[in-house]
């Protein structure tokens, strides 16, 4: 259950993330509440997480997630394209992810 939770919960996050751009400084009011609820949701079922996944583990995955799938969704809805840098950025740091998971012995596995 710990995976799903951290599937939703990232998914939480990158529908808060993108709504806080789309809020416009909390002005508007629609993207405003996604944005406390997308970040509420995704930090009560992170909290959830942690009850059998490693914190570390956890927010790699969470951080690299985000910051991939949070690029993509900038760039489909907010046509906010990244450059080659920030595609080899994002590259290593889902590689980065990739070997905390596979091969950390602090991960717990």
């Amino acid at each position: 259950m710990g995976y799903l939770y951290l599937a939703i919960a990232i998914i939480a996050e990158v529908i808060a993330t993108n709504a806080l751009k789309a809020s416009d400084g909390f002005t508007k009011l629609l993207p405003s509440l996604l944005v406390v609820g997308g970040y509420g949701v995704a930090f009560y079922l992170l909290a959830l997480v942690l009850k059998t996944i490693p914190v570390g583990l956890a927010y790699a995955i969470w951080a690299g997630l985000g910051i991939v799938l949070v690029a993509v969704v900038a760039a489909v809805v907010f046509r906010q394209l990244p450059d080659l840098p920030g595609l080899i950025g994002m590259a290593l740091i889902v590689a980065g992810v990739v070997i905390i998971s596979a091969f950390s012995k602090t991960t717990g596995h």
